[in-house]
């Protein structure tokens, strides 16, 4: 194996600084200076300052932002009692009745927020209390929330995307559209599993269904309006070629003041709360980026990922071996990681692999965020699941086997797309022919 001393140095550090508790953006600039220091002649200073500062200020970072302050924005208003009003009428009658608008609401905000834990805290503070009103078995109802809240990675706009789109080069909009339909095939996978389950413990579902009329149906439909509104001037803007990420962003943020307006949601309050939350998480992922970036460059002086795409190939791996493992190499590093800083720590070494391969780049960033999605309802660090335990004031064991179904169904999903590439493929190319 090429440069294996090299490669252990780089790990073996980068665990030191991230298991005494340092910051990982911290943990990856400290790597690097060193591994530079060490095993190069390249002034340190210099190529530091350069890479961070020509990361931070790429205009591709933008639309991150803005996507971000968008979905603090709506995290404030009356968005999810509006879903669940909105919804109810037309879940009730399904066989599973009320889990579905679990589903369908954290599909629904996934389009608006770009978020997993914004999604399952805006859907589950509405849900949780109306289900629990109903009697919808606890199991159920937690385990599909949390499952559903893994939407807001991919569904588009997606932050994670975002953050792939930069560290790897490739275009935002071909990646928010790839993810539509992958996202629409997990949601539609979740609701059957919600069906099957209901069917085979009818004993423990509602005896009761609540019946509407096809008036009151459309009457509390107008509930859904604003959303789909802002969802479809989002993703519409992108994929007629109208605007770009960036732009689509901007108009978000526009759709969802004005919004927050209407409801009588906006005051000085929430958009200070708004803006600073914003601002927390965007210097946050912007600070880890730039670690990552630099962690790139000082990989790149040693060589080792070109070295270790030339072993790889050498290897005569097959490439479906090769998305297995690194489908396994995925899931446990994000029972300690949270999905950005996974995808960061390790874009690096991953992408010439990747590429070396012969995988698209934007297929495999489909499938890497829904193997990230997989993460985040797996402990000890299962962001979901944290979200969720704070809400459902349940312990984190009875949360984890609620969501390990849903778990179950997202590797079958990647198995899907590694089987059918065009769920992810299909949708960009047509994007392509419709700008031309």
């Amino acid at each position: 194996m090429p440069d294996l001393f090299l490669t252990i140095f780089f790990i073996s550090i980068l665990l030191f600084f991230l298991g005494s508790g340092i910051w990982v953006a911290i943990s990856m600039v400290g790597v690097s200076a060193m591994g530079m220091m060490i095993f190069t002649s390249r002034p340190v200073g210099d190529a530091m300052a350069t890479t961070i500062w020509g990361t931070s200020s790429s205009w591709t970072l933008t639309a991150l932002p803005l996507f971000v302050w968008m979905g603090e924005i709506l995290f404030r208003t009356k968005l999810s009692e509006n879903l669940f009003k909105g919804l109810a009428p037309w879940m009730s009658r399904l066989p599973g009745g009320l889990i579905h608008v679990n589903v369908v609401g954290c599909a629904l905000f996934a389009a608006i927020s770009g978020s997993s834990a914004a999604t399952v805290a805006t859907v589950g503070k509405m849900s949780i209390p109306e289900l629990r009103k109903r009697n919808y078995p606890e199991k159920l109802l937690l385990g599909s929330l949390a499952g559903s809240g893994t939407l807001g990675l991919l569904i588009p706009p997606s932050i994670i995307l975002i953050i792939y789109g930069v560290t790897v080069q490739e275009s935002i909009a071909k990646l928010f559209i790839a993810g539509i339909i992958p996202g629409i095939m997990i949601a539609l996978i979740f609701m059957l599993y919600v069906v099957v389950w209901s069917l085979i413990n009818k004993k423990q579902m509602p005896s009761f269904s609540e019946k509407f009329s096809i008036n009151e149906k459309i009457k509390r439909s107008k509930q859904l309006l604003p959303v789909i509104l802002l969802i479809s001037s989002v993703i519409g803007s992108i994929y007629l070629g109208i605007a770009t990420a960036t732009e689509a962003a901007s108009l978000g943020v526009v759709g969802a003041l004005i919004l927050s307006f209407f409801q009588k949601t906006l005051n000085k309050e929430t958009f200070k709360l708004s803006l600073l939350g914003a601002t927390k998480t965007s210097c946050m992922i912007a600070f880890i980026l730039a670690g990552s970036s630099f962690l790139s460059l000082a990989m790149g002086f040693t060589g080792l990922p070109r070295n270790l795409a030339i072993w790889i190939q050498e290897m005569s791996l097959s490439p479906y071996l090769l998305i297995i493992v690194l489908m396994i190499f995925y899931i446990i590093l994000g029972m300690f990681l949270d999905g950005i800083s996974a995808v960061v720590l390790t874009m690096a070494i991953i992408e010439p692999m990747i590429r070396q391969a012969g995988f698209d780049m934007i297929w495999f960033g489909i499938f890497l965020v829904v193997v990230v999605e997989m993460a985040q309802i797996t402990p000890p660090v299962g962001f979901n699941l944290f979200v969720l335990q704070g809400m459902a004031k349940k312990d984190m064991g009875f949360i984890a086997r609620s969501a390990f179904p849903l778990f179950i169904l997202m590797i079958l999903a990647v198995f899907l797309i590694i089987i059918f590439p065009e769920l992810a493929l299909w949708l960009p190319e047509q994007m392509i022919q419709n700008i031309r």
